[in-house]
C-alpha cells in the first residue's frame, strides 16, 4: 500500500487544525496496531476447534507413541503437541525432566498436533512418523525441536530438509520417502487430531493426566501434579 508522506516542514498554525492532525495521527496508529494484532492472533498456536463425536474419541491409542515405559505405572501423562510451536519447544527441557524424574512410574505418551497457523508443522510430524517407522521415532523428535529455529515460521516447504535429518540418523531414504507419501502415514496423524480436537485440544502443547486436561500455571505447579499422580 502507498502512504502519502507526511509533511514536516510546516505545522498547522491554527491549533484547531493541529489538534485534528493530532487525533488523524492517532487513529493511524491504532489502525495499524489492530491490523498487526490481527495478523499476530491469527498465526498464534491456537486451533479453532471442530466438534466431533467425543464418545470416538480416543485420548491413547494402540499405536500412540509411548516414550517412557514403567514397570508399575501409577498415572498416564499425554502430551498433544506441534513439532513448530515455540511453546512445546520451550516447554520440552521440563517435560524431559520430568520423564527423567518420573518415567519409571508415569507413561509419558506423544502425540501429534500439528496447528493450521505453521506451514511445515504437518510435514514435520510427517518426518517423526516415518522415521518412528524405522525405530527413530525419538531422535527425530528431539531433532525437530533442537532445529527448530532453523525452519521454524518458514512459508516454503521444508521436506528437503528433513529429509537430511533422515539422513543424518542413518534411515533408509528409500522407505522414508516411502511412508513421507503413504496415505497410512498421512492418516495415522490425521487420527491424532481427531481425537483431540474431540478432547478438547484447541493449542499446544496440551497435556492430560489421567484422562483429566490440565490447566498449568507454573512449573512447580506441574511437578506437584506429577508427584501427586505418580505416589
Amino acid at each position: 500500500m502507498t502512504q502519502t508522506p507526511l509533511k514536516t516542514a510546516s505545522a498547522p498554525k491554527d491549533p484547531a487544525k493541529k489538534a485534528r492532525l493530532v487525533i488523524w495521527i492517532l487513529l493511524g496508529v491504532i489502525v495499524a496496531a489492530g491490523v498487526l494484532w490481527y495478523a499476530v492472533f491469527s498465526a498464534t498456536k491456537t486451533a479453532p476447534p471442530t466438534p466431533q463425536p467425543a464418545a470416538d474419541a480416543q485420548l491413547v491409542r494402540d499405536d500412540s507413541h509411548r516414550v517412557t515405559s514403567p514397570v508399575t505405572e501409577k498415572a498416564q501423562l499425554v502430551e498433544f503437541l506441534d513439532f513448530e510451536c515455540e511453546s512445546c519447544s520451550a516447554a520440552r527441557p521440563l517435560v524431559e525432566e520430568l520423564k527423567k524424574e518420573y518415567g519409571d512410574r508415569i507413561t509419558f505418551v506423544n502425540r501429534y498436533f500439528p496447528l493450521p497457523g505453521h506451514r511445515n508443522s504437518g510435514t514435520a510430524a510427517l518426518a517423526v512418523e516415518a522415521a518412528a517407522q524405522q525405530g527413530k521415532y525419538e531422535q527425530m523428535y528431539a531433532k525437530m525441536f533442537e532445529t527448530q529455529p532453523q525452519w521454524g515460521e518458514k512459508q516454503d516447504s521444508q521436506a528437503p530438509l528433513f529429509r537430511t535429518f533422515a539422513q543424518e540418523l542413518g534411515l533408509d531414504l528409500g522407505k522414508y520417502d516411502d511412508a513421507v507419501a503413504d496415505e497410512q502415514t498421512i492418516d495415522r496423524i490425521r487420527k491424532d487430531v481427531t481425537d483431540g480436537k474431540a478432547l478438547g485440544v484447541t493449542g499446544t502443547p496440551t497435556f492430560f493426566l489421567d484422562g483429566k486436561k490440565l490447566t498449568l500455571s507454573t512449573e512447580a505447579d506441574f511437578r506437584l501434579k506429577l508427584a501427586d499422580a505418580a505416589n
